[in-house]
């Protein structure tokens, strides 16, 4: 089985600081890889880097085999790459429906249609339908996305991210700002969609990361130090020391 996302080699440098170095790592559909390290690893700029909102300085990156280094953010996404924030990137003004329907457009590449409202399309309507019973959002579907919980926001930008009908997440701390209920119902979320995507995961949960992930690679000082099972990153010497010695962040 290929890996549904092969980066190689990567580097990303400013003048004389290095911040991603070297960087293997690969995806495998219906896996979970999670990237952990302190803060400055170089965690959110890999993640750009993948996604291409970073050129890559050295290196390769391939999807389902194809090498995609150059290619463009627009390229990535309409090939099968899904990305999701550290902050939100909702437009709070608009109901959940509606945020999810330009995600919708977007990926069906009906943006011709500017003259009649998306809404009155009952193909790309019937899409988004099904992303927000995916993510459990029937519920508040025709609420202005800005009143939610900040959990329900959370689920909002996955849901845009998913119905670009991606095979690979890009997920950067998803659940960042979220209390321990959200963060609970957010993994949840994602153990039940893990099957059906290619998953990188960036985040500082660990109790999130242990409870979802495959494999986990840890980044530090831009490179990845350890990759392995939760069970041998919880054991390894290396990693705690890469937390400073915070055992207890490893071992809850």
């Amino acid at each position: 089985m290929n890996p549904l996302l092969q980066v190689q080699g990567l580097v990303k440098r400013y003048g004389n600081l290095l911040v991603t170095d070297q960087v293997d790592l690969d995806i495998f559909m219906g896996e979970i890889h999670a990237v952990i390290g302190p803060n400055g690893a170089g965690k959110t700029t890999l993640i750009n880097q993948i996604a291409g909102e970073l050129p890559a300085d050295q290196g390769q990156i391939r999807f389902d085999g194809v090498n995609v280094t150059r290619w463009s953010v627009a390229r990535r996404a309409r090939s099968g790459m899904g990305r999701s924030y550290q902050i939100n990137s909702i437009i709070p003004e608009f109901t959940v429906l509606e945020n999810i329907l330009l995600a919708v457009q977007a990926a069906a590449g009906h943006n011709w249609y500017f003259w009649r409202p998306v809404i009155h399309i009952p193909k790309l309507v019937d899409q988004a339908e099904i992303t927000l019973e995916l993510l459990q959002l029937q519920g508040v579907r025709d609420r202005v996305s800005g009143a939610l919980s900040y959990g329900q926001q959370r689920q909002v930008e996955l849901a845009m991210a998913l119905a670009m009908q991606p095979r690979l997440l890009l997920l950067d701390e998803p659940m960042a700002g979220l209390g321990p209920s959200e963060s609970e119902h957010m993994t949840g979320i994602l153990q039940d969609l893990r099957q059906h995507y290619g998953i990188l995961l960036i985040e500082h949960d660990m109790q999130a990361v242990f409870a979802l992930a495959q494999r986990v690679s840890v980044l530090v000082h831009g490179a990845v130090a350890f990759t392995g099972t939760p069970q041998q990153v919880r054991e390894s010497d290396l990693v705690r020391a890469a937390y400073l010695g915070d055992e207890e962040i490893l071992h809850d």
